[in-house]
């Protein structure tokens, strides 16, 4: 049988890979959203929504995102990665602008109540959220095409992450300074954005020669044995992260007691300190470190861990900005773990599937953290981190422990091709991949 490792290497075209590219579209797609988060929670204060509605919205655009990754994963291959990223992102520069004027008459008091509401719900909540569901699950499985061993692998999908940090500093340097100047500034810079990212996907992006296609992409069960174990680790920690993303802005503004411009200002110089984390992680440590995916778990759920235990008492501004801080960096450690561990273990036809799978199982966190978390924070404003602390706690104590991660753990060459020549190890045995 093909090990699934060498499948990519049979699928490479002869020009070039586009992964810097790639990469400049995945920058400025997340940049787009990113550049909202520093002012989304003293947005809500100024249109007079809940917190809970502002939860309730992100919800929708996490279920938006659980139904339609691994359609946009699967499409990716039969279609091809340029037709997907046109579509995907178009759609979004259409929501983002509509909601910016949405927003304008929410600030002007045209629009209030129910009204706004919905229209919060339906633009950035459907629209956005199933267009953004389509540029993680893309953009990975175009790299594990492209990349033919576990080395250059992580690097590549740490090289994902990375450029979503670099977004996330970017989006809270963008996002603070514009609310400096109000609070409809950065709203409206955002579907600009998604419009230059719709721009270089029309223009640069090469399309696959048709041969490369997949006619069927393979739907990939969450109950994989290769998988599960990697998508249960990746569903807690991004479970905890929800928990603590979107009430950031909340926890600024009340442990500081900060007007609504202040704190978006202040938010984004938090969220900043996350991005320089997860930047440091993916662009320096993860590289340069060598480490298997399931040291990257390890090593990343328990930095991350830190920061929750620091970000739980109200220590000021600094403790606020450091524990942030660890969150990022240990986030960022983990994630090439977490994305790169097992497109090891799968087919080149199985990528795309996979890819929608992980991104699926990312907006599934987002489903009910943010409306849990911002309802805890209405209880006792402590709860939610502590919540995610003792979530991401459990993390820590399933990726030591669990014995697929001891497997992955080992070298390549210890391991010989057990992993790869399409048998899977699991708690019953081994079980040959096409019996499952």
């Amino acid at each position: 049988m093909t090990r699934p490792d060498e499948a990519p290497q049979e699928a490479l075209p002869n020009t070039k890979p586009q992964i810097p590219l790639l990469l400049g579209i995945v920058f400025l797609a997340y940049l787009g959203q990113m550049t909202l988060n520093p002012i989304i929670a003293p947005l809500s204060r100024e249109v007079g929504l809940a917190e809970w509605q502002i939860g309730v919205t992100i919800s929708v655009a996490a279920v938006m995102v659980v139904i339609s990754s691994q359609f946009w994963g699967r499409r990716s291959q039969s279609w091809g990665r340029k037709p997907v990223l046109v579509a995907a992102l178009a759609l979004a520069t259409a929501a983002m602008a509509l909601f910016a004027g949405v927003a304008a008459a929410g600030m002007s008091g045209l629009l209030t109540g129910a009204a706004l509401f919905a229209l919060f719900v339906l633009l950035r909540g459907f629209g956005f959220g199933t267009a953004i569901a389509a540029i993680p699950p893309t953009a990975q499985a175009y790299i594990a095409d492209v990349t033919p061993d576990e080395p250059t692998r992580v690097k590549g999908m740490a090289g994902i992450g990375a450029v979503q940090g670099v977004a996330m500093v970017a989006g809270a340097v963008v996002g603070g300074a514009l609310a400096g100047l109000g609070l409809i500034v950065p709203i409206v810079v955002v579907p600009l954005l998604l419009a230059v990212g719709v721009t270089l996907v029309a223009f640069r992006l090469r399309r696959e020669p048709r041969q490369e296609l997949v006619a069927d992409p393979p739907r990939i069960s969450p109950r994989d044995p290769r998988v599960w174990p990697f998508l249960l680790a990746g569903f807690g920690m991004f479970t905890a992260l929800g928990f603590v993303q979107v009430i950031t802005g909340f926890i600024v503004q009340d442990r500081l007691a900060l007007g609504a411009e202040q704190t978006g200002l202040v938010t984004g110089g938090a969220l900043l300190a996350a991005g320089i984390g997860m930047v440091v992680a993916q662009g320096v440590i993860v590289p340069r470190s060598g480490w298997s995916p399931a040291t990257l778990l390890r090593v990343g759920s328990s930095v991350a861990l830190l920061g929750f235990a620091l970000l739980a008492p109200d220590g000021g501004a600094w403790l606020l900005v450091v524990s942030i801080l660890l969150i990022g960096l240990g986030l960022g450690i983990a994630m090439p773990g977490y994305t790169a561990g097992p497109t090891l273990l799968m087919r080149r036809e199985e990528q795309g599937g996979l890819a929608g799978l992980v991104g699926a199982t990312n907006g599934l966190t987002f489903v009910v953290a943010p409306t849990a978390s911002t309802a805890l924070y209405g209880l006792w404003p402590p709860l939610p981190i502590i919540v995610g602390g003792a979530i991401m706690a459990a993390v820590a104590v399933f990726v030591l422990l669990h014995p697929r991660f001891r497997a992955v753990a080992r070298p390549q060459a210890e391991r010989g091709d057990a992993a790869f020549d399409g048998t899977v190890e699991s708690d019953e045995g081994s079980t040959p991949a096409d019996e499952r």
